[in-house]
């Protein structure tokens, strides 16, 4: 006969063979994983750099898992993400470590706490805003609030870790709603003036406006984007990277060249995966 903690040890027991199994020292590509496609990166590229604003609130079932898998499917050395919960970027995380072997450290730039957004208790909501994942460390990382934000609250983070194998500053950044040009505009100006401080920089994020839009001059005059044919004058030809057909999201580089990029759907958000492949020069 087995009594109730006889019951509770042995169900305990049986967790822990299991978690031994699938856990941390379980080989790439356990039970839980969802498989990759043909050609996906063994390990993470270490020249390889991604924007994907993941969406939120979106209710696509099995999201983080999906997520994961995405990001696995191109494995960046670095990843900016905006509409970021941190409740869902630690399990994202975790999928990428437990279930492709992929280990990421994680910085957070949240400029909102939000009960409706990221759950918790009213009077602990999660954290909402942007983060930046990278295989190798970060250092000196910073979160700016806007002065103003428009309808909600939004801001840029930053970072130094490694990319290409030399140390670089990343920035992380998500501007104001569609329809609000003015809070954008003001933003861009703070954004660009901590980016010129830097001879060497990456921009990653969701500027909610196209190429063209007058509030990026300031970003335009610094830097390029790392699809080689989306120029500011907009003659160029810009990949969409929104389910509404737009250019929204951006990998702004300075003092550094793009070799390649990709723009991938996913079900997962109405954005698009955005990477690019980049070869760090020595400042000028």
């Amino acid at each position: 006969m087995v009594t109730g903690t006889g019951t509770r040890w042995l169900a305990g027991a049986l967790i822990v063979g299991l978690m031994t199994l699938v856990g941390p020292s379980a080989p790439k590509g356990t039970l839980f994983a969802r498989p990759l496609p043909a050609g996906a990166p063994d390990d993470v590229v270490p020249n390889r750099v991604m924007t994907w604003n993941i969406c939120n609130p979106c209710n696509e079932s099995g999201q983080n898992i999906g997520r994961a898998a995405d990001i696995a499917t191109y494995a960046p050395q670095v990843i900016g993400l905006q509409e970021a919960c941190v409740r869902d970027v630690e399990r994202i995380r975790d999928h990428l470590e437990y279930q492709y072997g992929l280990v990421y450290h994680v910085k957070y730039g949240s400029v909102l706490r939000s009960w409706s957004r990221c759950g918790g208790l009213p009077w602990r909501p999660g954290g909402f805003g942007q983060a930046i994942l990278s295989a190798a460390p970060m250092t000196d990382p910073v979160s700016v609030e806007y002065p103003d934000g428009g309808s909600e609250d939004r801001g840029y983070m930053a970072v130094t870790t490694t990319v290409d194998g030399r140390p670089v500053r990343v920035f992380n950044t998500h501007l104001a709603q569609r329809r609000q040009e003015a809070f954008r505009a003001k933003q861009a100006k703070v954004l660009a003036a901590a980016v010129a401080r830097h001879d060497r920089a990456i921009v990653l994020g969701d500027f909610n406006a196209v190429p063209d839009a007058p509030e990026l001059a300031d970003m335009w005059a610094l830097a390029t984007d790392a699809d080689p044919q989306c120029r500011a004058s907009g003659t160029g030809t810009c990949e969409v990277t929104t389910d509404w057909y737009s250019k929204f999201d951006y990998i702004f580089l300075r003092g550094i060249a793009p070799v390649g990029h990709e723009v991938r759907l996913t079900r997962y958000s109405d954005h698009n995966l955005f990477y690019a492949d980049v070869e760090l020069t020595d400042p000028a």
